[in-house]
């Protein structure tokens, strides 16, 4: 990566310092404050950060961000939200008080125009009861905060007063020599002198003072956010894109299958955890893996990825023989069954797989078989005799799964016999305290029995090796990182692959021939099988580690046998598979105030949804809106009802069925000429950056954070007509005729780019925007290209279709009718998957 900053810029501080905290290798480069690093921007933009895939990013905050991401520090919700406020209430403050302290010489008005955000500060440091901002520890917030207010905090001429606080804060970062080291570089030990030049290069920031907003009490989305300084350049450069059109030659063109990976594309392999076949998935498991494999997918072929999404039911184990025997039917009956019914939930989410298939099939035990025998070649297996819980009421051996008892590390009472879902350590059946067979509930006996263990200690060197470079290189979520951290932390030991069942792939070797493969050395193996009952050529994907890229995409439980146990069966078999470049784990969705469970009739579950009347495109915005990406959430029916009337029905959908009625009620449904002014500019300046924003997030998998961007946009596209008030303008004269005609256009101009962006989200709503303002097909293949590209796609004399509203407002009575009959009985705080 080389990082491009110019001495005296108080941005480049702030990347400088974070590097040398975070300790990413960067090449540095200074270079002058009017050099174009960034080969697509019009205007100079420093700092800027070089990606190895080649893109710029050239916001600093960002640049802070991806550098902490990529030394395996991510980004709490707290901290996004202090940096919001950074970007927005601060920096416009602090570029003022600079103006005023090193272009005009007014040292003694800086206290005045900082008042307001180090007052909101102050107010904080002190309510937290913590060291930094966002906990007990150094975070990327406080490095950015640090470094920006590091020129007006450490000149004691300005006389700021005191805030023993800030202060305190403050000085724990003037010690670190990261930071110091930073000032050095980037101010020459000239203080605010030393900015002098860079400042006086810059236009002169508006002096009207900025309102206090408060980031930290809810979430961003739900605050109205304050418009951040746009500069005469970004407007100007923002008109620029806007004048050139469309691209002339459409670049999407229909999935021809099967899809293969192609020289000089970047070829991506998305895989979805494979759901378990025996019940029926419920919203915490839609969210956490088709759902938000579904949004990457549709994004990356906006982005013109090659792109191939498989998943498919995982159909194996004691789970699917117990489901089989209570509703009386063999266990292939049972796995045909509900193959179906996941595929009709998925059909009715719109979750657009290029094939969801099934394990239980010979390709299946094909490529098992062989993995294991090249497993197996090269001395990877080890031999033992394990104790077994045998429970002799159902006569036969208990899968983990099927026994549960008190955890032996954490005293948990309901740790399974594999993993504990509270500590996330690895359990031994055996191991576990009063046991229970979870079918009868009989206290199982101990049995003896010889199984294959997959030696990971002797894979271990190649693993660590393997995952070093994968977590550095690829974007793995923070809890993956963390789970995968611990698992080796802990000391690796042999893993059992075999298990006393019936259903299940059979182990080929003679002295096992009775027994099958355990469902997690099986089920990941599910993705090659799949993808080979896709294509023959399924060996392109599965054994071209130098030409694709895989993302998994799944729920934090099961992070490690994805980041683990299935790279060292690959590794073990030595056969330049392609193991995972990104590992995406969500934390866990809950339900209103306890645990989804079907027994007990808690939560809507995914053949529910279809029949609460409510829109498959409005489930997936909300459910995408509370993902849980940092931590834990919550489905809440008040909450769902909140954001459907406020962001889709009185923001988004308000915004965009507006524009679009202007058009057809004073303009014969025919889009006005357009003649930009200064407001307009800034306004494309703004819904630019928005853009630049969400595709930033969206290629790093921050899906929750990137939606956030889009309802940015029709706030931004509200507040312009309300100021505008074309309906008046309309009856004018041929002045504010033409202004409101220019309004019109702009705005729904933003209301198509605003069908692009959610098409990932809602892509059935995405497609009626663009069915209704006849939107050529082209507008979505070129907004999205580069780091965004809003260009005016509805021309003047373009004729648009017939307009109609979008979202239905979600009614109280309709809601809590749907909250009493998804509320079940609850009594008992246990998770039913």
């Amino acid at each position: 990566m080389k990082l491009f900053v110019s001495e005296g810029n108080p941005h480049c501080l702030k990347v400088l310092a974070a590097v040398e905290v975070s300790g990413v290798q960067c090449d540095v480069q200074y270079v002058n404050h009017e050099e174009r690093v960034v080969p697509f921007l019009s205007r100079p933009a420093l700092p800027a950060l070089l990606l190895p895939s080649g893109l710029h990013l050239f916001s600093s905050n960002a640049i802070c961000r991806y550098l902490f991401e990529v030394s395996g520090k991510d980004s709490s919700e707290l901290c996004n939200q202090w940096l919001e406020w950074e970007a927005t209430d601060l920096q416009p403050a602090l570029l003022q008080a600079l103006h005023l302290a090193v272009v005009q010489g007014k040292g003694s008005e800086v206290s005045k125009v900082l008042q307001g955000p180090l007052n909101y500060l102050e107010q904080s440091l002190s309510k937290g009861n913590t060291p930094y901002l966002t906990g007990e520890a150094v975070s990327v917030a406080d490095v950015v905060l640090w470094a920006a207010l590091h020129p007006v905090l450490s000149d004691a001429s300005l006389a700021l007063g005191e805030r023993a606080s800030i202060k305190a804060w403050f000085d724990r970062g003037a010690v670190m020599h990261s930071c110091q080291s930073a000032a050095q570089k980037v101010l020459q030990g000239n203080g605010l002198q030393g900015m002098k030049s860079y400042m006086q290069r810059q236009p002169a920031p508006p002096s009207s003072q900025r309102r206090d907003s408060q980031p930290c009490n809810s979430n961003p989305a739900e605050s109205e956010e304050s418009e951040r300084a746009v500069s005469a350049e970004e407007m100007e450069t923002a008109a620029l894109t806007w004048s050139k059109g469309l691209n002339t030659c459409p670049m999407a063109t229909s999935r021809q299958h099967p899809i293969l990976p192609q020289e000089g594309k970047r070829n991506i392999l998305l895989t979805s955890a494979l759901p378990y076949v025996n019940n029926v998935p419920h919203l915490g498991n839609i969210i956490g893996c088709v759902l938000s494999t579904d949004v990457f997918s549709r994004y990356g072929r906006m982005r013109g990825w090659n792109m191939l999404f498989i998943s498919g039911t995982d159909e194996y184990g004691t789970a699917t023989e117990n489901k089989a025997r209570e509703e009386g039917l063999t266990p292939q009956q049972i796995c045909d069954k509900y193959h179906v019914i996941h595929s009709n939930i998925y059909k009715w989410f719109q979750i657009d797989f290029d094939f969801f298939g099934r394990t239980t099939t010979e390709k299946q035990t094909e490529i098992a078989q062989n993995i294991f025998w090249r497993i197996h070649k090269h001395g990877f297996l080890v031999e033992d005799t394990v104790e077994q819980l045998r429970c002799e009421k159902c006569q036969r051996f208990l899968a983990d799964r099927f026994v549960e008892g008190i955890c032996p590390h954490c005293s948990y009472p309901e740790a399974r016999g594999d993993q504990c879902d509270k500590c996330g350590k690895l359990i031994n059946a055996v191991e576990l305290r009063e046991p229970q067979c979870k079918v009868c509930k009989e206290t199982p006996s101990i049995r003896s029995s010889k199984h294959l263990f997959l030696d990971l200690p002797k894979l271990e060197g190649q693993l660590e090796q393997w995952l070093d470079k994968s977590t550095s290189t690829g974007d793995w979520t923070a809890n993956a990182k963390q789970i995968t951290r611990s698992w080796l932390r802990d000391g690796l030991k042999p893993r059992c692959i075999t298990r006393d069942l019936r259903w299940g792939t059979p182990v080929p070797h003679p002295d096992f021939k009775e027994k099958v493969f355990y469902v997690w050395f099986d089920a990941p193996i599910g993705y090659l099988s799949i993808t080979a009952n896709y294509t023959d050529q399924w060996e392109k994907w599965w054994k071209n580690p130098h030409q694709v890229e895989l993302y998994n995409f799944m729920a934090k439980d099961n992070v490690p046998f994805h980041s683990v146990v299935f790279p060292c069966s690959l590794l073990g078999a030595q056969d330049n598979y392609t193991l995972v470049n990104h590992l995406i784990a969500t934390e866990y969705l809950n339900y209103e105030d306890t645990k989804f469970s079907k027994s007990r009739g808690v939560g809507v579950f995914g053949d529910m949804a279809k029949d609460t009347g409510i829109p498959s495109d409005v489930w997936r915005f909300y459910l995408l809106y509370v993902r849980p990406e940092g931590q834990d959430s919550a489905f809440s029916w008040a909450d769902m009802a909140l954001k459907n009337n406020s962001e889709l029905l009185n923001n988004l959908g308000n915004f965009i069925n507006r524009a679009g009625m202007f058009v057809t009620k004073f303009f014969e449904g025919c889009v006005p000429a357009m003649e930009l002014q200064q407001e307009d500019k800034r306004l494309l300046a703004l819904v630019g950056w928005e853009l630049q924003q969400y595709i930033q997030l969206l290629d790093k998998v921050k899906i929750r954070d990137s939606l956030r961007h889009i309802l940015n946009i029709s706030r931004h596209g509200n507040q312009y007509i309300q100021l505008n008030e074309p309906w008046k303008k309309i009856k004018g004269g041929d002045a504010e005729r033409q202004r409101a005609g220019t309004v019109t256009g702009v705005s729904v101009n933003i209301a198509c780019l605003l069908s692009v962006m959610l098409l990932p989200y809602m892509p059935t709503v995405s497609q009626t925007i663009r069915d209704q303002f006849n939107a050529p097909q082209s507008c979505v293949d070129t907004m999205l290209q580069g780091t965004g590209t809003f260009v005016c796609c509805l021309s003047a004399g373009h004729r648009i279709g017939t307009v109609s509203p979008l979202f239905q407002k979600l009614e109280v009575d309709q809601i809590e009718a749907l909250k009493k009959e998804f509320g079940g009985q609850q009594v008992f705080d246990v998770y039913d998957a």
